[in-house]
Protein backbone atom coordinates (compact mmCIF):
# COMPACT_ATOMS: atom_id res chain seq x y z
CA UNK A 1 0.00 0.00 0.00
CA UNK A 2 1.44 3.75 -0.99
CA UNK A 3 1.94 5.34 2.15
CA UNK A 4 -0.48 8.75 1.63
CA UNK A 5 2.49 10.85 3.41
CA UNK A 6 4.75 10.33 0.71
CA UNK A 7 4.90 13.53 -1.01
CA UNK A 8 6.18 15.20 2.41
CA UNK A 9 9.34 13.54 2.18
CA UNK A 10 12.52 15.33 1.11
CA UNK A 11 16.27 14.41 0.14
CA UNK A 12 17.27 15.23 4.29
CA UNK A 13 15.06 12.59 4.70
CA UNK A 14 16.71 9.85 2.78
CA UNK A 15 20.30 11.53 3.91
CA UNK A 16 19.41 10.41 7.83
CA UNK A 17 17.17 7.43 7.02
CA UNK A 18 13.68 8.59 7.99
CA UNK A 19 10.26 8.37 6.60
CA UNK A 20 9.44 12.05 7.18
CA UNK A 21 10.34 15.45 7.76
CA UNK A 22 9.85 15.62 11.24
CA UNK A 23 13.11 15.44 13.95
CA UNK A 24 12.80 14.75 17.60
CA UNK A 25 14.72 17.61 19.36
CA UNK A 26 17.54 16.19 21.35
CA UNK A 27 16.05 17.48 24.47
CA UNK A 28 18.59 17.07 27.59
CA UNK A 29 16.83 14.46 29.90
CA UNK A 30 13.54 14.30 28.19
CA UNK A 31 14.35 12.78 24.94
CA UNK A 32 15.16 9.74 26.47
CA UNK A 33 15.14 6.02 24.81
CA UNK A 34 11.76 5.55 24.78
CA UNK A 35 10.80 8.52 23.18
CA UNK A 36 13.60 8.16 20.26
CA UNK A 37 12.65 5.12 19.20
CA UNK A 38 8.90 5.76 19.64
CA UNK A 39 9.85 8.89 16.86
CA UNK A 40 12.00 6.58 15.08
CA UNK A 41 9.09 3.92 14.67
CA UNK A 42 6.49 6.55 13.63
CA UNK A 43 9.32 7.41 10.87
CA UNK A 44 10.32 10.32 11.96
CA UNK A 45 14.05 10.74 13.53
CA UNK A 46 15.06 10.73 17.16
CA UNK A 47 17.86 12.21 18.39
CA UNK A 48 18.69 10.99 21.89
CA UNK A 49 19.24 13.82 24.62
CA UNK A 50 22.77 13.33 26.61
CA UNK A 51 23.38 16.81 27.62
CA UNK A 52 26.72 16.12 30.13
CA UNK A 53 25.41 12.54 31.48
CA UNK A 54 27.65 9.91 31.95
CA UNK A 55 28.76 7.75 29.44
CA UNK A 56 27.42 4.23 31.27
CA UNK A 57 23.80 6.66 31.13
CA UNK A 58 24.61 7.20 27.48
CA UNK A 59 25.61 3.56 26.24
CA UNK A 60 22.57 2.63 28.13
CA UNK A 61 20.31 4.40 26.06
CA UNK A 62 21.63 4.16 23.06
CA UNK A 63 21.18 0.10 23.58
CA UNK A 64 17.83 0.41 24.76
CA UNK A 65 17.06 2.55 21.88
CA UNK A 66 18.85 -0.37 19.71
CA UNK A 67 16.53 -3.10 21.61
CA UNK A 68 13.59 -1.23 20.35
CA UNK A 69 14.14 0.08 16.50
CA UNK A 70 16.45 -0.90 13.93
CA UNK A 71 16.21 2.92 12.69
CA UNK A 72 18.97 5.24 12.60
CA UNK A 73 18.99 8.09 14.92
CA UNK A 74 21.38 10.60 16.39
CA UNK A 75 22.45 11.68 19.94
CA UNK A 76 23.18 15.46 21.31
CA UNK A 77 25.79 16.41 23.47
CA UNK A 78 26.64 20.20 23.90
CA UNK A 79 30.59 20.58 23.39
CA UNK A 80 30.73 23.95 24.14
CA UNK A 81 29.28 23.82 27.67
CA UNK A 82 30.59 20.17 28.96
CA UNK A 83 34.01 20.01 30.72
CA UNK A 84 36.22 18.80 27.96
CA UNK A 85 36.77 15.38 30.08
CA UNK A 86 33.42 14.49 30.16
CA UNK A 87 32.72 15.57 26.76
CA UNK A 88 35.68 12.83 25.45
CA UNK A 89 34.30 10.66 27.51
CA UNK A 90 30.63 11.02 25.85
CA UNK A 91 32.35 11.44 22.67
CA UNK A 92 34.08 7.53 23.15
CA UNK A 93 30.67 6.06 24.14
CA UNK A 94 29.06 7.26 21.68
CA UNK A 95 31.60 5.97 18.98
CA UNK A 96 32.37 3.13 20.47
CA UNK A 97 28.63 2.16 20.37
CA UNK A 98 28.54 3.07 16.57
CA UNK A 99 25.87 5.51 16.86
CA UNK A 100 25.03 6.64 12.74
CA UNK A 101 25.18 10.58 13.71
CA UNK A 102 26.00 12.97 16.37
CA UNK A 103 24.06 16.15 16.50
CA UNK A 104 25.94 19.57 18.65
CA UNK A 105 24.44 22.11 20.09
CA UNK A 106 25.41 26.00 20.80
CA UNK A 107 28.63 27.34 19.70
CA UNK A 108 30.33 24.58 17.03
CA UNK A 109 33.15 23.35 18.24
CA UNK A 110 35.47 22.28 15.59
CA UNK A 111 37.39 19.56 17.31
CA UNK A 112 34.14 17.90 18.13
CA UNK A 113 32.87 17.79 14.38
CA UNK A 114 36.01 16.28 13.13
CA UNK A 115 36.32 13.65 15.88
CA UNK A 116 32.37 12.85 14.84
CA UNK A 117 32.97 12.76 11.24
CA UNK A 118 36.36 10.73 11.67
CA UNK A 119 34.41 8.10 13.13
CA UNK A 120 31.77 7.58 10.58
CA UNK A 121 29.33 9.86 12.12
CA UNK A 122 26.71 12.07 9.99
CA UNK A 123 27.02 15.44 12.07
CA UNK A 124 23.67 17.84 12.52
CA UNK A 125 24.43 21.02 14.14
CA UNK A 126 21.42 23.13 15.92
CA UNK A 127 22.74 27.15 15.28
CA UNK A 128 21.20 30.31 16.58
CA UNK A 129 22.88 32.69 14.29
CA UNK A 130 24.04 33.38 10.64
CA UNK A 131 27.76 33.47 11.77
CA UNK A 132 27.38 29.79 13.72
CA UNK A 133 25.72 28.46 10.78
CA UNK A 134 28.35 29.70 8.77
CA UNK A 135 30.81 28.20 10.94
CA UNK A 136 29.37 24.75 11.14
CA UNK A 137 29.06 24.54 7.88
CA UNK A 138 32.65 25.55 7.71
CA UNK A 139 34.03 22.82 10.09
CA UNK A 140 32.42 19.91 8.47
CA UNK A 141 28.22 19.68 9.68
CA UNK A 142 26.27 17.71 6.81
CA UNK A 143 22.89 19.47 8.57
CA UNK A 144 22.30 22.39 9.82
CA UNK A 145 19.36 23.45 12.41
CA UNK A 146 18.47 26.71 12.51
CA UNK A 147 16.96 27.91 16.08
CA UNK A 148 14.93 30.65 15.82
CA UNK A 149 13.87 32.58 19.48
CA UNK A 150 10.50 31.25 19.56
CA UNK A 151 12.20 27.83 21.04
CA UNK A 152 11.77 26.38 24.36
CA UNK A 153 15.20 25.25 26.15
CA UNK A 154 18.74 26.99 25.81
CA UNK A 155 17.88 29.62 22.77
CA UNK A 156 21.30 30.12 20.85
CA UNK A 157 20.27 33.44 19.36
CA UNK A 158 17.96 35.88 19.25
CA UNK A 159 16.19 36.01 15.43
CA UNK A 160 12.78 34.79 14.53
CA UNK A 161 13.04 31.49 13.12
CA UNK A 162 10.75 33.40 10.30
CA UNK A 163 13.93 35.61 9.31
CA UNK A 164 16.92 33.21 10.41
CA UNK A 165 15.96 30.16 8.48
CA UNK A 166 15.22 31.76 5.06
CA UNK A 167 18.18 33.82 5.81
CA UNK A 168 20.68 30.64 6.26
CA UNK A 169 18.92 28.65 3.54
CA UNK A 170 19.56 31.47 1.12
CA UNK A 171 23.21 31.50 1.20
CA UNK A 172 24.24 27.88 3.12
CA UNK A 173 24.72 24.48 1.02
CA UNK A 174 23.72 22.14 3.93
CA UNK A 175 20.17 21.10 3.96
CA UNK A 176 18.61 22.68 6.70
CA UNK A 177 16.10 21.95 9.50
CA UNK A 178 14.16 24.65 10.92
CA UNK A 179 13.34 24.78 15.20
CA UNK A 180 11.91 26.67 17.67
CA UNK A 181 7.51 27.15 17.02
CA UNK A 182 7.12 24.29 14.60
CA UNK A 183 4.80 21.73 16.03
CA UNK A 184 1.92 21.90 13.45
CA UNK A 185 1.83 20.52 9.58
CA UNK A 186 0.85 24.12 8.45
CA UNK A 187 4.66 25.33 10.35
CA UNK A 188 5.72 22.38 8.09
CA UNK A 189 4.70 24.00 5.02
CA UNK A 190 5.76 27.03 6.31
CA UNK A 191 9.21 25.90 6.89
CA UNK A 192 9.69 23.92 3.33
CA UNK A 193 8.40 27.45 2.01
CA UNK A 194 11.33 29.56 4.00
CA UNK A 195 13.76 26.82 2.28
CA UNK A 196 14.10 24.42 5.45
CA UNK A 197 13.58 20.29 4.15
CA UNK A 198 12.54 19.29 7.67
CA UNK A 199 11.18 20.75 11.33
CA UNK A 200 13.02 20.01 14.39
CA UNK A 201 10.21 19.64 17.41
CA UNK A 202 10.84 19.98 21.30
CA UNK A 203 7.77 21.22 22.52
CA UNK A 204 5.35 18.79 20.26
CA UNK A 205 7.46 15.38 21.81
CA UNK A 206 7.84 16.61 25.21
CA UNK A 207 3.60 16.79 25.38
CA UNK A 208 3.59 13.05 24.42
CA UNK A 209 3.42 9.58 26.53
CA UNK A 210 6.61 8.55 25.76
CA UNK A 211 8.50 11.49 26.58
CA UNK A 212 10.45 11.56 29.80
CA UNK A 213 9.41 14.98 31.55
CA UNK A 214 7.83 15.29 34.35
CA UNK A 215 3.86 14.99 34.15
CA UNK A 216 3.27 18.58 35.79
CA UNK A 217 5.51 19.67 33.19
CA UNK A 218 3.61 18.10 30.38
CA UNK A 219 0.29 19.47 32.36
CA UNK A 220 1.67 23.28 32.03
CA UNK A 221 2.97 22.99 28.86
CA UNK A 222 -1.17 21.99 27.71
CA UNK A 223 -1.90 24.69 30.06
CA UNK A 224 0.46 27.69 27.84
CA UNK A 225 -0.49 30.33 26.02
CA UNK A 226 2.21 31.75 23.72
CA UNK A 227 2.38 34.85 26.10
CA UNK A 228 2.98 32.56 29.05
CA UNK A 229 6.69 31.56 27.63
CA UNK A 230 9.42 33.99 29.01
CA UNK A 231 12.84 34.32 27.50
CA UNK A 232 15.05 35.01 30.66
CA UNK A 233 18.54 34.56 31.93
CA UNK A 234 17.73 33.42 35.70
CA UNK A 235 17.83 29.86 35.24
CA UNK A 236 22.12 29.78 34.53
CA UNK A 237 23.81 27.57 36.89
CA UNK A 238 24.84 24.58 35.12
CA UNK A 239 25.89 26.47 31.81
CA UNK A 240 28.20 28.88 30.91
CA UNK A 241 27.69 32.90 31.72
CA UNK A 242 24.99 34.28 29.09
CA UNK A 243 22.43 31.19 28.37
CA UNK A 244 19.40 32.47 28.29
CA UNK A 245 16.21 29.68 27.76
CA UNK A 246 12.78 29.80 27.35
CA UNK A 247 10.42 28.48 30.09
CA UNK A 248 6.58 28.92 30.97
CA UNK A 249 6.81 31.99 33.50
CA UNK A 250 6.68 30.90 37.12
CA UNK A 251 7.34 32.12 40.76
CA UNK A 252 10.99 32.19 40.06
CA UNK A 253 10.68 34.47 36.62
CA UNK A 254 7.38 36.39 38.09
CA UNK A 255 9.70 37.83 40.87
CA UNK A 256 12.32 39.03 38.44
CA UNK A 257 10.63 40.38 35.50
CA UNK A 258 11.18 39.13 32.25
CA UNK A 259 13.75 40.32 30.75
CA UNK A 260 17.39 39.60 30.42
CA UNK A 261 19.29 40.63 33.70
CA UNK A 262 22.63 39.63 33.31
CA UNK A 263 22.54 36.85 36.00
CA UNK A 264 25.87 34.85 36.23
CA UNK A 265 26.25 31.23 37.53
CA UNK A 266 28.90 32.60 40.36
CA UNK A 267 26.16 35.17 41.68
CA UNK A 268 23.23 33.31 42.32
CA UNK A 269 23.00 31.05 45.86
CA UNK A 270 23.00 27.63 45.88
CA UNK A 271 19.49 25.77 47.45
CA UNK A 272 18.50 22.57 47.25
CA UNK A 273 14.50 22.58 45.95
CA UNK A 274 14.39 19.16 44.42
CA UNK A 275 16.20 15.85 44.06
CA UNK A 276 16.34 13.65 41.12
CA UNK A 277 16.33 10.32 42.46
CA UNK A 278 19.00 10.92 44.80
CA UNK A 279 20.58 13.79 43.16
CA UNK A 280 20.55 16.96 44.45
CA UNK A 281 18.68 19.88 42.01
CA UNK A 282 19.23 23.49 43.07
CA UNK A 283 17.45 26.73 42.51
CA UNK A 284 18.35 28.36 39.41
CA UNK A 285 19.79 25.60 37.87
CA UNK A 286 18.91 24.00 33.93
CA UNK A 287 17.43 20.81 35.36
CA UNK A 288 14.07 20.76 34.26
CA UNK A 289 11.35 18.13 36.11
CA UNK A 290 11.85 14.53 34.93
CA UNK A 291 9.58 11.63 36.21
CA UNK A 292 11.84 10.86 38.35
CA UNK A 293 12.37 14.17 39.91
CA UNK A 294 10.50 15.08 43.03
CA UNK A 295 10.46 18.65 45.09
CA UNK A 296 8.96 21.84 44.73
CA UNK A 297 8.86 21.40 40.47
CA UNK A 298 6.61 25.13 39.94
CA UNK A 299 9.72 26.83 40.50
CA UNK A 300 12.30 24.45 37.86
CA UNK A 301 12.54 25.26 34.68
CA UNK A 302 9.66 23.95 32.59
CA UNK A 303 10.63 24.40 29.02
CA UNK A 304 8.76 25.23 26.45
CA UNK A 305 8.33 27.02 23.09
CA UNK A 306 5.82 29.15 21.57
CA UNK A 307 4.29 26.88 20.14
CA UNK A 308 2.76 25.64 23.18
CA UNK A 309 -0.05 27.29 21.87
CA UNK A 310 -0.85 25.41 19.72
CA UNK A 311 -0.69 22.12 21.93
CA UNK A 312 -3.78 21.19 23.46
CA UNK A 313 -3.63 17.25 24.16
CA UNK A 314 -0.74 14.18 25.19
CA UNK A 315 -1.04 11.96 22.78
CA UNK A 316 1.24 9.10 21.61
CA UNK A 317 4.35 9.96 19.98
CA UNK A 318 3.49 8.35 16.73
CA UNK A 319 -0.44 10.10 16.98
CA UNK A 320 1.89 13.43 17.16
CA UNK A 321 3.43 12.66 13.76
CA UNK A 322 0.43 11.37 12.29
CA UNK A 323 -1.33 14.39 13.20
CA UNK A 324 1.41 16.76 11.88
CA UNK A 325 1.40 14.96 8.46
CA UNK A 326 -2.30 15.00 8.29
CA UNK A 327 -1.98 19.07 9.22
CA UNK A 328 0.36 19.65 6.67
CA UNK A 329 -1.91 18.40 3.83
CA UNK A 330 -4.77 20.53 5.02
CA UNK A 331 -2.28 23.15 4.99
CA UNK A 332 -1.19 22.62 1.74
CA UNK A 333 -4.96 22.22 0.19
CA UNK A 334 -5.54 26.23 1.76
CA UNK A 335 -2.76 27.36 -0.40
CA UNK A 336 -4.29 25.35 -3.92
CA UNK A 337 -6.96 27.35 -5.65
CA UNK A 338 -10.05 25.68 -6.14
CA UNK A 339 -10.85 24.87 -9.18
CA UNK A 340 -14.37 26.75 -11.13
Amino acid sequence: MSDPHQSLHTPVCDLLGCQYPILLAGMGGVARSDLVAAVANAGGYGILGMVREPPELITQEIDAIRARTARPFAVNLIPSATDPALLDAELNACFAKKVPAMCFFWHPVPEAIKRAKAAGCLVLHQVGSLQAAREAEAAGADVLIIQGVEAGGHVHGTAAALILVEQVARTSKRPIIASGGFATGASLIAARALGAQAIHCGTAFLATQESFAHDDHKARVLAASAEDTVYTDIFALNWPPNSPVRVIRNSVTDAIGHTLTGYLPDSLPREVIAHEGTRPLLRYSTDSPLRITTGDLEAMPNYAGQSAALIADLPSAADRIQTILAEAHIALARLTPMTP
